[in-house]
């Protein structure tokens, strides 16, 4: 019986390592406010590309939408540097994901990604097509 409930209490205490580590680890801006080039929507089992025809001040809008999303905060970049990276956590165990939106010409890019595992199970296909829905019509 002793060495089963040892078990038990180590097994514990390893699941409130790694959750915490998954909690409190450090986001490095120069590791995360990067996007690579692409020039086309993609989905991939980590995240998905997003191109759109946004106007110039696409990334302005989609600032409104993403700074003001639940678990949201902004990780580097603005606005004015036409590069915004934001990261989103998960609501009970804080799986952080990382979204950088930049602004290219009349062009809108976000790449959306997860940091720990393989999948996201599409969370960030689903909160990046809604954060897009949800961005004011462009100017005509």
């Amino acid at each position: 019986m002793g060495r089963v409930m040892i078990f038990v209490w180590l097994s514990i205490a390893a699941l409130v390592v790694v959750l915490g580590f998954i909690r409190l680890a450090p986001s490095d801006p120069l590791d995360w406010n990067t996007q690579p080039e692409f020039s086309e929507d993609k989905t991939f089992r980590g995240g998905v590309f997003r191109v759109l025809r946004s106007g110039e001040d696409g990334l302005e809008r989609f600032h409104a939408v993403a700074s003001n999303a639940p678990r949201t905060r902004v990780l580097a970049g603005s606005v004015e540097d036409a590069m915004v990276t934001y990261v989103t956590r998960t609501r009970f165990l804080g799986f952080p994901d990382y979204t950088t939106a930049r602004q290219h010409g009349e062009l809108l890019k976000v790449y959306a990604r997860l940091r720990f595992g393989r999948s996201d199970l599409g969370a960030n296909n689903d909160r990046i097509n809604s954060w897009i829905a949800q961005m004011e019509p462009a100017p005509q």
